[in-house]
């Protein structure tokens, strides 16, 4: 779907929910091509900016709220333009239908067709002929007859639950505001399933190109007669949010009707199988997570206590290895002091020893100065 637009003009809105600000706005689009001639000087083109501004001329005091190209050729450019009001359309194309265009350096004229958009909406000839046809529908069961409504590109915040803080879509809000067509039976969010993407393979979070996020819901009403209403007031409308200043945006929805069963009892029951069997299976997830987170955090344990003994052995080895060689040095140092007494003590026995015979020689020494005197004592007398 395409971004919120900002809306001026919201005289031809239609209420469709006042308390949550929501109403329906005709789209007022028109398609507009412009046939380009053939271009006979190589090098030379059309600007597709100067035909878009020649068109915006062209509708004199008014102008577009949005004019965008849709398609380009060699042969023509095609323009969606959208005015504010319905009453606008045909005044718009009055200025431009069968008019034409000349432009500078050009001598060919280009001419302009317009004609109102044609909106892709379907009618009650196709629900009723899809149902009629359809040989694996049962049109006596909710589900399986024209009853349902699939939107798409609906804004979340505008279906959020007042002052819940929540930007999610509610299914009570849908209900608030749809159920102006008639009593509602059942409906479905998708998106707001959290098994649902792994039960469809799809994505339900989509962003328009304004960057709000969208959502797809189904509305099932209990009597034909809702569904009727709500289909003819959606037709030919987009959605319009009024904010409590007064400003308005409005985005395009796609409406169709519910071909797929989706909110057929049958259905409805298929994605509970699923839900509880995917339930089971996240229980089963987690609970193998469980097993695992505490696998992991025993094996951390024992690679821890594994460590801290290995760190303790590493720690023995060089308590010993530092005792040995605090022992050896000790060992050495006793070796040393043993070498150094022995010496000091030879040295001291040497010391003695000489000393000892210094003594003895003069002992010696002594005895023979007294024997000489004694012999020459004798020799005197």
């Amino acid at each position: 779907m395409a971004a919120a637009t900002i809306v001026h003009d919201t005289s031809e809105a239609v209420e469709l929910c006042a308390s949550y600000g929501l109403y329906l706005k005709p789209i007022t689009k028109m398609t507009i091509s412009v046939a380009l001639p053939q271009l006979k000087q190589p090098g030379k083109s059309i600007s597709n900016w100067e035909v878009m501004e020649r068109l915006k001329g062209m509708v004199h005091t008014h102008q577009f709220s949005t004019l965008r190209i849709s398609k380009s050729t060699m042969d023509f450019i095609r323009f969606e333009g959208e005015v504010e009001n319905k009453s606008l359309v045909k005044s718009f194309l009055a200025c431009l239908d069968g008019k034409t265009i000349k432009l500078s350096g050009f001598s060919d004229i280009l001419k302009v067709r317009a004609a109102e958009y044609k909106i892709d909406f379907p009618t009650r000839h196709d629900w009723d002929s899809f149902f009629r046809d359809a040989k694996d529908m049962n049109e006596t069961l909710p589900g399986e007859r024209p009853d349902t409504i699939h939107l798409e590109g609906l804004p979340c915040k505008w279906f959020a639950l007042k002052d819940s803080g929540s930007e999610k879509p509610s299914e009570e809000a849908l209900i608030k505001v749809f159920s102006k067509f008639g009593e509602i039976r059942n409906v479905d969010i998708p998106m707001l399933d959290p098994y649902r993407e792994e039960m469809t393979g799809r994505n339900f979070h989509t962003f328009s190109f304004g960057g709000h996020l969208n959502f797809e819901a189904y509305i099932q009403y209990e009597e034909y007669a809702g569904f009727i209403k709500a289909m003819n007031a959606l037709r030919g409308m987009k959605l319009m949010y009024k904010g409590e200043d007064g400003k308005a945006v409005a985005c395009n929805i796609k409406v169709s009707f519910d071909s797929t069963k989706h909110l057929s009892d049958a259905s409805i029951k298929k994605r509970q199988l699923e839900r509880q069997k995917l339930q089971e299976l996240e229980k089963q997830r987690e609970e193998q997570k469980r097993k695992e987170k505490e696998a992991e955090e025993r094996q951390k344990e024992e690679e821890r206590k594994q460590k801290e003994l290995e760190e303790l052995e590493r720690e023995k080895k060089r308590e010993e290895k530092l005792r040995k060689r605090e022992q050896k040095q000790k060992d050495r140092e006793i070796r040393r002091n043993k070498k150094r007494l022995e010496k000091l003590q030879a040295e001291e026995q040497k010391k003695l020893q000489e000393k000892i015979k210094l003594e003895e020689r003069k002992l010696l020494l002594a005895q023979r100065n007294l024997q000489s005197i004694r012999l020459i004592a004798e020799l005197l007398s």
